[in-house]
């Protein structure tokens, strides 16, 4: 018999990028993994906006950067690099000026890597935690970089900002893009149903939103009903509570993989089956 703590069960993993790197940590754990890469993240189709946007920061013309995801700042970098190496070191100088304000540990990580910091860290790392924390700034007239997440123009952050005299220009450095074909997604969505599935572990709003684009908000929910939803942070259990399900597990401070790997292993561990949901 196993002594491994998750020997047994099976675990959904919808994500992409890091997809054989979560499943490794389960899988090391005794886990079964379902792989369904449910979207995948590309560049965005024209680079044109991103550079435009790109030297209006490197010429000085922006104050303050909210950085929504290390994800976007990574792609706004690699974008310069493919095609306008020469505005790199430009673009890198001005962002050690400016006031840098970060959603969550992802965009600080980042910037750490450029040997940067984030003057401002969100109270909590979602869109509202960001506005919470810059509610007592004087934005008046300062130019506004925002960097998006996918292509969700995130109203609530560009109408703060408006309504509090800033000038925002916002970049959008990816797009997301389906991964799994629809076959696969429905053939998810039957494990789940059937209780086949212990747990799935969502680690982006994408992915849900792709589950119900193929099996329809209520038949998510009900498949969902089924198996221990988790989520990596506060903005993918707000997405899922918006469409009426409730992630059972999420990390409390740090929003990683590793976190979010032990704390399926806490629910799921031999002797501690978690309570079917209400």
């Amino acid at each position: 018999m196993s002594t491994l703590p998750l020997a047994g069960r099976t675990i959904a993993v919808p994500e992409s990028r890091e997809i054989e790197v979560f499943a490794a940590l389960l899988e090391r754990r005794g886990a079964r993994v379902v792989r369904c890469p449910l979207v995948a993240i590309r560049d965005a189709p024209d680079p044109a906006p991103v550079l435009h946007w790109s030297r209006r920061l490197a010429a000085g013309e922006l104050d303050d950067l909210i950085l929504l995801t290390g994800e976007g700042l990574r792609r706004i970098l690699s974008c310069i690099e493919r095609n306008e190496p020469a505005l790199r070191a430009q673009f890198v100088a001005a962002l050690g000026r400016m006031r840098k304000i970060a959603r969550g540990p992802k965009p600080a990580r980042v910037l750490r890597e450029l040997g940067m910091k984030a003057d401002i860290a969100a109270e909590r790392p979602t869109t509202e935690g960001v506005i919470a924390s810059m509610r007592s700034l004087d934005l008046r007239r300062r130019g506004v970089g925002v960097q998006l997440y996918g292509t969700e123009p995130n109203r609530p952050l560009m109408d703060f900002l408006d309504r509090a005299g800033a000038v925002a220009a916002a970049v959008a450095p990816y797009v997301y893009a389906d991964a799994a074909d629809e076959e696969a997604v429905r053939s998810l969505i039957g494990q789940l149903h059937d209780g086949g599935v212990d747990a799935i572990a969502f680690t982006s709003s994408a992915q849900i939103e792709r589950l119900i684009a193929v099996g329809s908000e209520e038949g998510a929910r009900s498949a969902l009903a089924n198996t221990l939803v988790a989520a990596i942070g506060p903005v993918v259990a707000d997405t899922l509570r918006r469409h009426g399900i409730e992630a059972r597990l999420m990390p409390e401070e740090s929003f990683f993989l590793k976190p979010l790997t032990s704390v399926l292993e806490e629910a799921l561990s031999e002797g501690h089956r978690p309570a079917p949901p209400p």
